[in-house]
C-alpha cells in the first residue's frame, strides 16, 4: 500500500514556451500584452508569430490598456476538469479589447443577472500557481457592477411582449420532433 500523495492534473495552467513567455511573465506582473503588426497596424490576440490579417511576420508585443467591453458570455454550471469544478458556477466570456482584438476570458466580481452586452470591463489577474497569473475581467468604471433592472428577466431576453415584434414561429418551418 503506497502512502504517496497524488496531485490531480490542473487544466487551468498555461504551457508557456519561448514565444509566449513574455505574455505569461507580463501577466504575472499584472500587465496584459497583445501583439501588433508593424506592416498593417492591426492588433491581435491570442499571441501569434505572424499577423492573422496580412500574414506579415513584423509583429511585436505591446502593453494593452486593460479596458474592454463585454461581447458575450455563458454561465458554466458544470466542469469536471480540475480545478474548474470547484469554481462553478463561473462566467466564461468574450470581450472586445479597446485595442481591437477579441479575447476569451472569465468575468469575475459581477452577478450573472447584471451582465450586459457592451458593458465596460477591465482586466485583473487571478493567481493560478506560484508565478503564474491569468487575465480575467471585472466590471469597469471603478468596479461597479450594474444591477439588473428587472430580475424577473434573464439577461439578453427581449422584454417586449408585443407579438408583432416577436411573432410565433410558423409551425411549417419547425423541424419534425421539435
Amino acid at each position: 500500500m503506497s502512502t504517496e500523495h497524488r496531485t490531480e492534473p490542473r487544466f487551468d495552467l498555461p504551457e508557456a514556451d519561448a514565444f509566449t513567455r513574455p505574455y505569461w511573465d507580463a501577466a504575472a506582473e499584472g500587465r496584459l500584452l497583445i501583439r501588433r503588426c508593424g506592416a498593417c497596424g492591426a492588433a491581435h490576440h491570442y499571441p501569434r508569430e505572424f499577423c492573422p490579417r496580412c500574414w506579415s511576420e513584423d509583429v511585436s508585443w505591446e502593453q494593452a490598456s486593460g479596458r474592454a467591453t463585454l461581447y458575450t458570455w455563458s454561465v458554466v454550471h458544470r466542469n469536471d476538469l480540475p480545478p474548474f469544478g470547484s469554481r462553478v458556477p463561473y462566467v466564461a466570456a468574450v470581450v472586445d479589447l479597446a485595442e481591437g482584438p477579441r479575447m476569451m476570458t472569465e468575468v469575475v466580481d459581477c452577478e450573472e443577472g447584471a451582465l450586459r452586452v457592451g458593458m465596460p470591463v477591465e482586466v485583473t489577474f487571478r493567481s493560478a500557481a506560484e508565478g503564474v497569473a491569468v487575465a480575467v475581467f471585472r466590471p469597469g468604471d471603478h468596479g461597479s457592477c450594474p444591477t439588473n433592472p428587472n430580475p424577473d428577466l434573464a439577461p439578453n431576453r427581449n422584454p417586449d411582449p408585443d407579438p408583432e415584434s416577436n411573432p410565433t414561429p410558423d409551425p411549417r418551418n419547425t423541424p419534425p420532433g421539435s
